[in-house]
């Protein structure tokens, strides 16, 4: 009985997130047709292996007014002199001491000739309507910034998990943040210049996109574009997702705000159902109770192939997402532990 309880907890979780992705698919978001002059931002660091390929996408935009601005962000390797073999009138680029991302986009920013703002990463690809879907979504003066759909290069069983957790993060963004995204990724999002120019520019913080979007959303409504795809580059060994993870979930924390129902405590429950999803499948297995695990696994596999047929993603990744699932119940469950604590030591 007890085990029952614990599926019919995932079940309910899970399919309470994808019953709202498949209505979501079925209603049409707003839109509006038009065409402002826009800057592509792309601070660099250290990226020498990334950068050409990173402009060339963004120069490639089937979009027909904007420009590139790269601000290579003190570099210690060949990121500026890779970046400068490409001749193209629509690109400036520009060298300073680093300073941080932050920093270097607010020296993009100041300038940036746009009335949009389109933010990406030197080892991020655009697909070649991402500016144009980005900026669709600003269809309203109360639409102050809009995110895209982040992807993940997968080579290794470390970048597929990331990129099954970036495909179920857009089924959640679709299902519950279409018009109240939570954060406007760094490496594909868009902004009013205005409202940037009234928070005083992008915050410089750890997690600048996720305190960027905060300060947006005091002012008006930041949205979800999920036609607007970038590809980018991922840890490739687990000491550096830790690593990149930690540095966002404790920046996060510092952030976390609009009333602790809305943001704490679904933290909370997140942390509770990755817990079952731990123990669910250890318990089932100890028990032999095969048909539960059957359909535990069943479920989660068929959570993930509709969204992996809508948004474009590796049928083998699908399959193989109660495997990930448990890999990240198990990682974030560590991580967030530690940050909880870390947390509560830096605050007393």
């Amino acid at each position: 009985m007890f085990i029952k309880v614990l599926l019919s907890l995932i079940l309910l979780w899970d399919g309470y997130f994808f019953f709202n992705y498949l209505i979501s698919l079925l209603k049409n978001y707003r839109i509006k047709e038009w065409t402002p002059f826009v800057s592509v931002l792309i601070p660099a660091y250290n990226e020498e292996k990334n950068v050409k390929k990173a402009l060339l996408h963004a120069l490639s935009q089937e979009y027909p007014s904007f420009e590139v601005i790269l601000v290579d962000d003190g570099s210690e390797d060949g990121t500026f002199e890779r970046a400068s073999s490409i001749r193209d009138e629509r690109l400036r680029i520009f060298r300073i001491e680093h300073g941080g991302k932050a920093r270097a986009l607010n020296f993009a920013l100041s300038r940036a000739r746009g009335d949009v703002i389109i933010t990406t990463d030197a080892d991020t690809q655009l697909e070649k309507d991402a500016v144009k879907e980005l900026v669709k979504r600003l269809y309203g003066e109360e639409v102050l910034a809009a995110g895209g759909q982040v992807r993940v290069f997968n080579a290794s069983f470390l970048t597929r998990a990331q990129d099954v957790e970036h495909l179920r993060i857009a089924m959640f963004r679709r299902a519950k943040e279409m018009e109240d995204l939570s954060v406007a990724p760094g490496p594909v999002s868009a902004f009013r210049r205005e409202a940037l120019e009234r928070i005083g520019g992008f915050v410089e913080s750890g997690v600048e996109d996720y305190a960027t979007t905060k300060e947006t959303k005091k002012f008006g409504k930041v949205v979800y574009a999920p036609r607007a795809k970038a590809f980018t580059e991922m840890p490739e060994n687990l000491r550096i997702l830790w690593e990149q993870r930690k540095r966002w979930f404790l920046g996060d924390l510092d952030y976390l705000g609009g009333g602790f129902l809305k943001e704490c405590l679904f933290l909370l429950l997140g942390d509770f159902i990755a817990l079952l999803d731990v123990l669910l499948p250890l318990l089932l297995i100890l028990t032999q109770n095969w048909l539960l695990l059957g359909i535990f696994i069943v479920f989660e596999i068929s959570t993930m192939l509709i969204p992996t047929l809508v948004e474009g993603g590796s049928l083998l990744n699908s399959l193989l997402f109660p495997v990930f699932l448990w890999f990240w119940a198990i990682f974030y469950l560590t991580l967030h532990l530690y940050g909880y604590f870390s947390h509560f030591v830096r605050k007393h």
